[in-house]
């Protein structure tokens, strides 16, 4: 059976201005996650995982760190055509830069064109979920239309904070909805909806001419979900995928079907908090289906003086010296010292945390100084004072290569 052809195509310009300050110096796809990885990483492997070695991922926002990260990590065998690169906004149809996603696509045709696929993979950048993507472009295939969704189950009752999908018993979708005050029910599920992961597949023929038509629009925002899937919903050309039957190997009841965006500080939060309860919400430790990286080269985590952590991701090259660390994530290079106590803390590459500190909710992006005697997170109009991020629900973001100082 002859395989069809397929280009993926990962959007990662995102500024990812909910996630500031994490995203003052990096694109948001790039944030660091889970101690090792970048949200970028795990797009990326659900490609890889598939069988889809030809990604292309177009970048545009302070992408420095983005690019490096691609090009360092993600290096494939080119003896067999594969290829992972990123491609930086290069102003193609005109002297303007990228006007949404569509537009990003649209302005780089030459890479569709040069592929020449049957079918292009169009997935976003910085989402928490593992997913079998070659499962997905079967479904569209056997649709028989242009175009795909994907689209998770959420409660009706939350539904109004998403884009939301109307489609009928054939999966056929009859409307597209943003953020609708009445959302509709499934079928199958009157209390649940269908909620947009903004992951599409298209058949190319028909992907490459709405582009075009939406390219000469002048009253287009350009947009693959608010302009591209709706010109296909409109003449019924587009399916919905349910995520729910997508089915990767290793997942647990747990976890199948995990799906989270972390666009603001709290969602990336509580992210973190799934992953370090005793069964965790989304488990890290799958090896049937691994999120890749590169790993630091960092002698294995060390505790000494009575050192401890109980429910965290300790990494390569911590050091908890005398601290206490609960439900906390510490990436590599990170130091706790005597007396220190961390507690719900998501803690970056080479943070230091000294002596008799206290920790409460608290994210500490790279290279963070914490002195002797600090509190973070305890009193948040302190926090504020000290010019530090304070969230909705609490939690303390102190921006990377920051020497924290006492008041």
């Amino acid at each position: 059976m002859v395989q069809p052809k397929v280009l993926s195509i990962v959007l990662a310009g995102g500024e990812g201005k909910r996630l500031m300050p994490l995203t003052a110096d990096r694109a948001k796809p790039a944030v660091p996650f889970g101690a090792t990885y970048r949200l970028i990483d795990f797009a990326l492997s659900n490609m890889v995982n598939s069988g889809f070695m030809k990604v292309a991922v177009l970048t545009q926002y302070k992408s420095h760190s983005l690019d490096r990260h691609i090009t360092v990590t993600w290096r494939l065998s080119s003896m067999l055509g594969n290829y992972i690169t990123p491609v930086p906004a290069q102003q193609r149809r005109g002297p303007h830069w990228y006007q949404g996603s569509a537009d990003a696509i649209y302005q780089s045709m030459n890479l569709i064109n040069d592929e020449d696929p049957d079918y292009v993979i169009v997935f976003g950048a910085d989402n928490i979920y593992r997913m079998d993507v070659a499962a997905m472009l079967h479904a569209h295939i056997d649709s028989g239309l242009p175009a795909s969704v994907a689209a998770i189950r959420v409660p009706r009752a939350e539904a109004s904070a998403f884009g939301i999908i109307d489609s009928g018993p054939d999966r056929v979708i009859n409307r597209f909805l943003e953020k609708p005050s009445d959302p509709p029910g499934l079928a199958d599920a009157p209390d649940m909806s269908f909620a947009s992961m903004g992951n599409y597949i298209f058949s190319r023929k028909e992907f490459v001419e709405r582009l075009n038509v939406d390219g000469q629009n002048k009253d287009s925002k350009h947009d693959m979900g608010g302009d591209i899937i709706p010109s296909f919903v409109e003449s019924r050309e587009c399916s919905v995928y349910d995520f729910t039957e997508n089915d990767v190997p290793g997942s647990t009841e747990v976890d199948r079907n995990y799906w989270r965006d972390v666009g603001t500080i709290d969602a990336f939060y509580d992210a973190h908090m799934d992953l370090v309860s005793v069964t965790p919400e989304f488990n890290l430790y799958n090896q049937e289906w691994p999120i890749w990286t590169q790993q630091a080269q960092l002698p294995g985590a060390k505790f000494t003086l009575h050192g401890t952590a109980e429910s965290s991701i300790v990494t390569n090259g911590c050091i908890i010296s005398g601290g206490e660390v609960d439900h906390s994530i510490l990436s590599p290079g990170v130091r706790i010292d005597n007396h220190s106590s961390v507690d719900g803390c998501v803690i970056m590459h080479n943070a230091r945390v000294g002596r008799n500190c206290t920790l409460r909710n608290v994210i500490l992006d790279k290279n963070v100084v914490v002195p002797d005697g600090v509190e973070i997170g305890v009193d948040h109009e302190a926090d504020k004072a000290r010019g530090f991020t304070v969230s909705d629900n609490g939690v303390t973001v102190v921006p990377k290569n920051i020497q924290v100082t006492a008041i």
